[in-house]
């Protein structure tokens, strides 16, 4: 009995059927790409306002003029190369290796700046170049994404530069006074802590000084272990710590503008010259009073509510979890050296902390749901973050007195919330990975299968691939190209994009 033969929907550039997913993600980015380029002139124009460049120039002028951070532009390189074959990446390097010696040998022989990076970024743009004029399609996609990958990580930081002189020019005055004041709540963990290091120095105080500077180095290296196998699958994973890196650098800026607040070692120490109130940090603790905002210079960034460095540290705890027994024990001492060298070389209290926990696992938790989609625990979830933070900023405000003359009260009503959080994000991460393990995941059209796949795949006997033959033959098996079992390209990965 002759059968109806199955119909085979258009194939697209690429020999694979058309992916009903690929529009909306397009227009999705797309208009990511644009509000975010609206952001950056938004952000150059109130910057020259100011009278200094903003992150679009100081960015462009690195394509030729000596870079601020060389290691930041090879971190760029090296997440842009994740796209990249090996053969690739050693191509890549190279180029960059020599358009640097280059600069050097023009700039030593000018008498110019000297550093290094523009040979980073010249290939960081060449690939975005390649893509565009030699790829199509997928594979288009995936080198521009690579490429913007790799120049977000330094616009973020030009960003954070820009928002950090806006803070000082824009905030005459700071809240520490109150911060102060509800920081008795908890005992004032900056001054203790502060008095521990100095007493131990320079020992501790050499190894957190590498900790605390060294902390984007170590979220290069958890976001790359993650990224390892986009140049194998050909696709980004859905969610990855660069993503909440960079939504954490842009975020948490605009709270300084709120609660501009510039840390204890420059309103109660030595650096903070004739503007500190008085030289109390760390051996004398400051008085509690009716508090008051404090004038300010011009230049000391307002940085410290809430503690960015804390949000990602703890962003970073959260993702090295899912790897290596090295990496997790390192994603813990980061942790906590982070923690320490924040409050013993004062430049937070430990108000800051506790908003800089809740600031990173809201965060997390968005982006997570923005990724996988969005449920009735991450809604629950996002809800809950934003409400204690905002409540914690608020009480910092307008109740530091009481909290001071009450800690009994409000240093464990103010951890309880933080923990409250903590334990509504574990949960919740946990179920959300549990439900995603339970579903069947969809097979990329024309894609090849991972080396895990390939190496655990048994071979099929006679029997079985005579039935294949026979069903492509007379058109009963599956549909060629839809993703099915009977798809020789087929992954059971599912294509998520950044």
């Amino acid at each position: 009995m002759m059968t109806e033969p199955t119909r085979i929907p258009p194939r697209d550039d690429r020999g694979t059927q058309p992916a009903p997913w690929r529009r909306p993600r397009v227009v999705l980015w797309t208009a990511a790409g644009v509000v975010t380029l609206g952001f950056l002139v938004a952000l150059e124009i109130v910057a020259r306002g100011y009278g200094f460049s903003g992150p679009i120039t100081e960015q462009s002028r690195e394509v030729i003029f000596a870079p601020e951070s060389g290691p930041l532009l090879y971190g760029g390189l090296a997440l842009t190369m994740v796209v990249l074959t090996w053969r690739q990446r050693l191509i890549a390097l190279g180029v960059a290796a020599g358009v640097d010696i280059v600069f050097f040998l023009v700039r030593w022989a000018l008498d110019a700046d000297m550093n290094f990076g523009n040979g980073a970024l010249w290939v960081v743009l060449g690939v975005a170049v390649l893509g565009l004029t030699r790829r199509t399609g997928h594979e288009r996609t995936l080198l521009l994404k690579g490429t913007g990958l790799g120049l977000l990580l330094v616009a973020g930081h030009k960003t954070g530069d820009t928002w950090l002189l806006i803070t000082s020019k824009t905030r005459a005055t700071v809240l520490d006074a109150y911060v102060a004041a509800a920081d008795h709540a908890l005992a004032d963990p900056s001054w203790l802590v502060g008095r521990f290091l100095n007493a131990t120095a320079p020992v501790s105080t050499g190894i957190l000084h590498v900790v605390y500077g060294q902390l984007p180095l170590a979220a290069a290296l958890v976001g790359l272990y993650q990224l390892r196998r986009v140049a194998v699958e050909r696709r980004f994973p859905a969610h990855h710590l660069v993503r909440t890196f960079l939504m954490i650098g842009l975020l948490g800026p605009a709270i300084y503008m709120i609660f501009p607040v510039v840390g204890p070692v420059f309103a109660y120490g030595t650096d903070g010259g004739a503007w500190a109130t008085a030289n109390l940090w760390p051996d004398t603790l400051p008085p509690v009073t009716d508090p008051r905002p404090i004038p300010f210079d011009g230049i000391t960034p307002r940085n410290c509510m809430p503690s960015l460095h804390t949000a990602w540290a703890v962003t970073l705890f959260v993702h090295s979890r899912d790897g290596s027994r090295a990496m997790r024990w390192a994603g813990t001492f980061w942790l906590v050296g982070t923690l320490t060298a924040t409050l013993g070389f004062g430049y937070h209290y430990g108000a800051d902390l506790l908003a800089g926990v809740v600031f990173a696992l809201t965060i997390e938790t968005a982006m997570r749901c923005s990724a996988h989609g969005w449920d009735r625990a991450g809604v629950r979830l996002v809800a809950l973050g934003t409400t204690v933070f905002a409540a914690l900023l608020a009480s910092y405000r307008w109740l530091p007195t009481e909290m001071a003359a009450r800690p009994w009260l409000f240093g464990p009503l103010l951890l309880l919330v933080t923990g409250a959080v903590i334990y509504a994000y574990v949960r919740t991460a946990r179920a959300a990975r549990a439900a995603r393990e339970r579903e069947p995941k969809p097979e990329v059209p024309g894609q090849r299968p991972a080396p895990e796949a390939e190496e655990s795949a048994e071979p099929a006997d006679s029997t079985d691939a005579a039935g294949a033959a026979e069903a492509a033959t007379t058109g009963t098996g599956t549909t060629i190209g839809t993703g099915t079992t009977g798809e020789s390209g087929a992954t059971d990965a599912k294509p998520e994009l950044v």
